[in-house]
């Protein structure tokens, strides 16, 4: 009887050790791309308030940070427009940027189908360039998330 609750606990600790030791591989892993994820934007986006029905444009504004360039040759857009709860209505699931000085700006079409507080979303599918002249710099398109609120009102 003893021997069989010693195996046990044995047994237990040696799983025990598994998922420890999985836990910080896979930690280190994803601490390790998070880091090497450079945030080539900053993200600017207003909520709106609308009257319900009634057309309304949301602006995004993604500013480039120093050191980076805007990948203009990108087909920099807004996609998989979304509203949480189906309170707000978009014109286009997909919206390009339009290029401004060092930032990418974005004029979503919109309408609140409902009164009262909305959230929404979408995903930024934009590129950059990273690094100097001497044939150094990389390019890299990536996802940066899109979340703002709707107000409708009467």
């Amino acid at each position: 009887m003893q021997q069989s609750r010693t195996g046990s606990h044995v047994y237990l600790l040696r799983v025990l050790v598994v998922i420890a030791a999985l836990a910080t591989a896979l930690g280190g892993s994803v601490r390790q791309l998070l880091a090497e994820e450079p945030q080539a934007y900053v993200v600017e986006v207003s909520d709106v308030t609308a009257k319900v029905g009634e057309p309304a444009v949301m602006l995004a504004t993604l500013k480039i940070r120093d050191g980076y360039r805007i990948l203009h040759a990108y087909n920099n857009r807004v996609i998989a427009l979304s509203s949480y709860d189906d309170g707000v209505a978009f014109d286009s699931k997909m919206v390009p940027a339009t290029v401004k000085e060092d930032a990418l700006v974005f004029a979503v079409p919109l309408r609140a189908t409902k009164a009262g507080k909305h959230p929404i979303n979408g995903i930024f599918r934009v590129g950059y360039i990273h690094g100097g002249d001497d044939g150094t710099s990389e390019m890299s398109m990536v996802s940066v998330r899109l979340i703002a609120n709707v107000t409708g009102t009467e």
